[in-house]
């Protein structure tokens, strides 16, 4: 019996919160819901005179931006969610696809910090490394030049 792969699990047609959370993102981060934002505050703000701007014109604004930056922050964290799932499972079928790729580098993202430290400075010193012969090399060119 095959199993579905991971992505196709979770993706269902159940995961409203998925599908709305796309969908929400996707408008709201567009140029219309920014001007729609614009225009809501110029709106609250020209209204000021008429309620002599009072603690409860100011309440409104004060309670509906709150309210909105809540919900949002969800909808913001399901989105980056989805995208850094998307991104590491694309760099993982790099790694596995090339010949001389090191393979435990596939989900180093559920390593510990310190497991993560550790293999920050084995490639700062690959890179160290590289760097030293590099500048041998080019030290050799230039004796072999003079």
């Amino acid at each position: 019996m095959s199993q579905k792969p991971i992505e196709e699990e979770v993706r269902t047609t159940n995961d409203w919160f998925g599908r709305f959370a796309a969908s929400s993102s996707g408008w709201l981060g567009s140029k219309w819901a920014f001007s729609a934002a614009v225009l809501l505050i110029v709106a609250w703000a020209a209204s000021g005179p008429m309620f002599h701007y009072s603690a409860e014109w100011q309440l409104v604004i004060n309670t509906g931006t709150t309210i909105i930056t809540f919900l949002m922050v969800f909808l913001i964290q399901n989105t980056q969610n989805r995208d850094a799932r998307a991104i590491n499972l694309k760099l993982n079928e790099l790694i596995r696809s090339g010949d001389n790729a090191e393979n435990q580098m596939i989900d180093i993202e559920n390593l510990s910090d310190l497991e993560l430290d550790d293999l920050q400075v084995r490639y700062e010193a690959v890179r160290n490394a590289c760097e030293d012969r590099r500048a041998i090399r080019a030290a050799a060119a230039k004796a072999n030049a003079t």
